[in-house]
Formats: C-alpha cells, structure tokens, sequence
C-alpha cells in the first residue's frame, strides 16, 4: 500500500498500535482494580476516574494546541510517552481509590497534550487527499483492532497472571511508542499567526461554532458518548453482577463492541469514496439510538443473558465507527492547513466534553440507581444529540461570497465542501434506491 511506504507515518502508525494495545489492558487492567477495591460500586469508581481523565482531555488539550506550534513536536510527543509509562507503572501499587483518581488525573493530563498533537501531525506528513483518507481509515482500524484484541489478550493473559501484571503491558507500549516517535521526522507545526493565547485557544472553538457541518458533529460527539458509556463504564460490573462472569468474560464482552467497530472499519474506506460523510454519519447515530434502546429495553424487562448483551455491544460498536471513522476527513475540509492543531484539538476536547456529561450519569447513577435509569438517560441523550445533528448539518446549503485571506479560504472550503456534501447525498441517495448499498 502507497499510505505504508511514507517511512514517517509508518513509524508513527505503528507507535500508535502499539500504545493503543498498551492502553487497551491498562484499560480493562483499571476496570478490575476499581472492581477488587469497590466490589459493587465499581462502576461509581471507574466513572469517577473516567470523569477525571475526560476534564483533564477539556482543560488540557485546546493548551496544548494553543503552543504546538512553538514546541518541537518530536520531542515533545517522545517527553509524554516517556511521563505515561513512568506514571502506569504506579497503578499495580494503589492501595486506596483516591490513589486511581490522582494517578488517572496526572496520566490523562499528559494523554490530552499528546492525542491532538498527534491527530495534526498526520496530514503533514499524508498530503494526499485519498492518502489522507486511508489514514483516517488505517487509524481507526488501529482503534478498533485495540478494541477487539486488547481485551482478548487480557482475557487469555488473566488466565495465567494477575491483572496488576496488565499495567507493566502499557508501560512497555508507551516505551515502544516513545523510541518509534523519536525515529521519526516529525515536521514542525506551521505557524498559525495567533499571537495571544486565548486567540489560539478559541481558534478551533470559533472554527466549529461557525461552520455547520462541524456543528453537527458537535451533536453527533454526544451520541457516541452516550452509546459509549454503557460499554466503558458499564461493562464490569454487568458481566460479574448481572451475568455472573468471570474477569475473563469481561475481557471477551468488551471485544464483542470491538468487533462490531472492526466490521464497519474495514468496509467504510469505499463506502466513503462513494457517499457523504454526512450520511454515512447519520446512519451511525440511528445505529447508536437503537442499540441504546436495545439495552434499555433489556435491563428493563430483565433479559440478564450473554447472547443478548453481545449483539448489542456490537451494534454499539458498529455506530461509533460509523460516526468516529469519517470526523477527521470533514475537519481536515473545514480549515486551513495552519489551523488543523486548533480544529483537531477542539474536537478532541469537545468530544471529550460529551464524554464527560455521559460518563458520571453512567457510573454514578448506575451504581446508585441502577442500569434501567442510568440507561434510559442516555438514551435520550443519544436521541437529542441524533435529532440536533440532523437540524444543525442540513443536506443543502446556499454558498455565499467568501473574504480573502485564510478566513476567505477557510469560509470558501466548507462553501465548497457543503454543495459537494449535497450532490455526494444526492448521489448517494440515487445508489441506495438502486443497489440498497446503505
């Protein structure tokens, strides 16, 4: 493949798996440890420390963005590996809840800085449009495969070890990730022509607040959020509690919403060639409401059983990607090359900012009240986020003039792109009567 044989993005490809995999036991790793020292309230604990990891990702990130572009990205994104494996390490030794919430806090802190700075190094290196796409594409399968395998692995490793062992797995991803990005030539960010720091900050903010399409992802980040919870959060303590699983099965339940994500990201890179991202989008939040009502409609009625909760973690799955898979490519359309660190950065922490309402009301309120209520909220939340994203991303837009400048090009590029959007959605609409390729 062409995308492979740019020795940079190769080398940053692969320290992306391999911290994702790190990550995906560190993840599963903390969901056991919140359970051994809460018991019951593990799902109170484990959304606390999501809660925390999602203000971090707000706070944190658009700062980070805000001086990419001064910073030498190499090293910089090197420094954050390096300070994740030191601080995962501490994990196996807590003693007391507190402990996860403060080490979580300074961990997710250092994950904030490096995702977005990350995330705009790509289309420095991938310049190609349809490079660029099998990019997204490549990285969302990396994603997705960490998803599905992680915690397979970590269900075969909980096997023969104990999950404390799970943590030294990361550290040695973040190690890996490290000596991969330091191997690599990382172009320094372009200058963005902000000088003060709340004009860097609220670049990308402004960028979505007044582009329509990026107004619609805004709602769809809460309809992934909203799906997502119930599968982070809620997983643990459902398998042992209400399935009566072991550590292992949790490991295997979350691969079942992995696989689903995997499905839909190896088919959606020609899907995408042929219809809108908006359709595409809006066909994974209709899959993320109906799988969240599926699993209201279950914990309702009380069908507690394995062959029910998996496909519906699958359909989960398969929304997200629907939704996650495309956002790159209409951000990228949405800005001008100098502000793709702000937009990139602006979305991280926008989505995370979905995450964070989402979280709390799935592990607070699932603990205190149980699955049915917490569920049904976030159903609701799915719903409104689906309903909003379909009134603020219309099909079709009336072009206006543009000023010059890189506010002009800007402005100009969505003009472009949104009666691209229309003619793609009339095209693709024409294919679905036709062929019911959707």
């Amino acid at each position: 493949m062409r995308l492979f044989a740019i020795r940079e993005y190769r080398h940053l490809f692969s320290a992306q798996v391999i911290a994702l995999f790190g990550t995906g036991l560190a993840t599963v790793a903390l969901g056991l440890l919140a359970y051994e020292l809460a018991g019951p309230n593990a799902g109170a604990v484990l959304g606390t420390a999501l809660t925390i990891k999602m203000v971090m990702y707000v706070l944190v990130a658009p700062v980070a963005a805000a001086y990419a572009d001064r910073l030498p990205r190499r090293m910089f994104l090197t420094l954050l590996d390096v300070v994740r494996a030191v601080l995962v390490l501490a994990l196996p030794f807590v003693s007391e809840i507190w402990h996860i919430y403060v080490l979580i806090g300074v961990l997710q802190a250092a994950s904030a800085a490096f995702t977005p700075t990350f995330q705009a190094v790509i289309p420095d290196i991938v310049t190609e449009e349809s490079d660029y796409t099998r990019a997204l594409s490549a990285s969302q399968v990396a994603y997705t495969m960490e998803s599905l395998l992680s915690p397979v692995l970590a269900a075969v490793a909980l096997t023969f070890m104990s999950f404390d062992l799970l943590f030294v797995g990361t550290s040695v991803g973040f190690l890996a990730s490290a000596l991969l990005v330091l191997s690599t030539r990382v172009p320094n960010a372009r200058p963005s022509g902000h000088t003060r720091v709340w004009d860097r900050l609220a670049s990308g903010i402004k960028t979505f607040v007044t582009t329509p399409r990026l107004r619609g992802i805004m709602a769809l980040n809460l309809v992934v959020a909203a799906a997502g919870s119930i599968v982070v959060v809620n997983t643990v303590n459902y398998v042992r509690d209400e399935l009566g699983g072991t550590q292992a099965d949790v490991g295997w339940m979350l691969a079942a919403s992995g696989g689903g994500t995997l499905l839909v990201a190896l088919v959606l890179p020609r899907l995408l060639d042929r219809i809108a991202e908006r359709t595409v989008m809006m066909a994974g939040a209709a899959v993320l409401v109906v799988g969240v009502l599926a699993a209201v409609a279950m914990t309702v009625t009380g069908l507690a059983a394995w062959a029910i909760t998996a496909p519906i973690w699958v359909i989960i799955g398969a929304g997200m990607a629907l939704i996650v898979t495309p956002t790159g490519r209409v951000i990228r359309a949405s800005t001008t090359p100098a502000g793709l660190p702000a937009a990139f950065a602006a979305q991280f922490s926008l989505s995370h900012l979905a995450w964070l309402i989402t979280y709390p009301i799935a592990g607070w309120i699932g603990t205190s009240s149980g699955f049915a209520p917490a569920w049904s909220i976030l159903a609701i939340l799915a719903t409104i986020g689906a309903v909003t994203a379909l009134a603020l991303w219309p099909r079709v837009r009336t072009a206006v003039a543009a000023p010059l400048g890189d506010a002009g090009e800007a402005s100009g590029g969505r003009a472009l792109r949104e009666r691209t959007d229309s003619m793609q959605g009339t095209l693709a609409a024409c294919q679905c009567a036709c062929v019911r390729t959707v």
